[in-house]
């Protein structure tokens, strides 16, 4: 094999599915535009309308297995050479290495073999193999990976995907929200970092499951980007003193701020407990209901008694339950979590007289 002329140069150019195509680094377009051959792996690589609209010939190649596309990159061994100057390879999106591929986007899987057959050939034939260089193209932004579940659960959701994803409706889907929404309760509560963190793909899962559906409604529909767009303008308006020149000085006027926002927002409502969801668990819901009638201030209906009844009915013990969130929410406790933390004390208490372990 002779030896690749002095300088000659093979760049990796690692790019991101996540980005619009062209949108490269000022490195990565200074490599392409110098280049003496740009290849890719398909013609249908999504950078290449941008490369050649801004005058980048790319060369499209079938490079085969992960040894023979680095034999090609590198003029190694009577499988071609690359030629002289700089090379720059496009990897593929899929992370396949050989036909069909197209470019090193930076997926979970890259191109495999390619860089491992690299080292191999830059040891077996030094001084003969070009230099070599990995270029990041383009980066992923904070939150990208969002786009790949959108992907995913679009996937799941059309023709020739799930058939038990497809059948799936709000309504159906109401239990397993409730169900991950305790479970990442209860991973908080118990301080499980792996749980919490799981526990959190599954909550996030469901919003973009019902949002999948949303997209599907006859006359309603809205999706994922709608959802997000949303949130992103309640939380600007409902952020004054950081996206508007409100001042706030303090957690506790920053909280009266909102309250006095989100009453504007909902001045429709008649009655200072509209909009508090009966679905909530008895205890959540009552602490809840005791939050509303604190924050506005009504003094219309006396505290329930906080003594004992000298016989427990089921409307005795239900006042009594009453009375106890009353306090705990003018305590600044948070009565569900407490009875929680009480109850998986007593949990382990009884599992410790049984001569067994604590939960887990």
């Amino acid at each position: 094999m002779t030896t690749n002329p002095p300088g000659a140069k093979l760049i990796l150019l690692i790019t991101t599915h996540r980005v619009a195509p062209g949108l490269l680094s000022w490195p990565a377009w200074e490599a392409l535009r110098s280049a003496g051959r740009v290849l890719a792996g398909d013609a249908g690589h999504p950078q290449l309308p941008a490369l050649r609209q801004a005058g980048v010939e790319v060369e499209v190649v079938a490079p085969g297995s992960a040894p023979a596309l680095a034999r090609l990159l590198t003029g190694a061994p009577a499988d071609g050479a690359a030629g002289a100057g700089t090379t720059v390879w496009l990897g593929g999106p899929d992370g396949a290495a050989g036909a069909g591929t197209t470019v090193w986007l930076g997926g979970p899987d890259g191109d495999p073999g390619l860089t491992d057959a690299l080292a191999r050939l830059a040891v077996e034939h030094a001084g003969e193999v070009p230099e070599i260089e990995v270029l990041p193209g383009s980066y992923d932004l904070p939150g990208s990976r969002l786009l790949d579940l959108v992907s995913v659960m679009d996937r799941l959701r059309s023709p020739g995907g799930c058939p038990w994803d497809a059948e799936q409706t709000h309504a159906s889907l109401v239990k397993y929200l409730v169900e991950e929404a305790f479970e990442l309760v209860e991973a908080i509560e118990e301080g499980d970092r792996d749980s919490l963190r799981e526990e959190l793909g599954d909550v996030l899962l469901q919003v973009f499951f019902h949002s999948r559906i949303a997209e599907e409604h006859p006359t309603g529909a809205f999706s994922i980007d709608d959802v997000a767009g949303d949130i992103v303008e309640k939380l600007m308006y409902r952020h004054p003193h950081v996206f508007g020149d409100t001042e706030a000085d303090g957690a506790a006027e920053v909280e009266a701020n909102w309250e006095t926002l989100k009453a504007a927002e909902k001045s429709d409502r008649e009655s200072v407990l509209d909009g508090v969801p009966a679905g909530l668990p008895s205890l959540a819901y009552a602490a809840k209901l005791v939050s509303r009638v604190r924050r506005s201030g009504f003094a219309g209906v006396p505290d329930e008694p906080y003594e004992l009844p000298a016989e427990l009915t089921a409307e005795s013990a239900g006042r009594l339950l009453l009375a106890v969130a009353q306090r705990a929410h003018d305590a600044g406790l948070d009565v569900d979590a407490a009875l929680r933390a009480a109850a998986r004390g007593y949990r382990d208490t009884v599992r410790a007289a049984e001569g067994l372990k604590p939960a887990e």
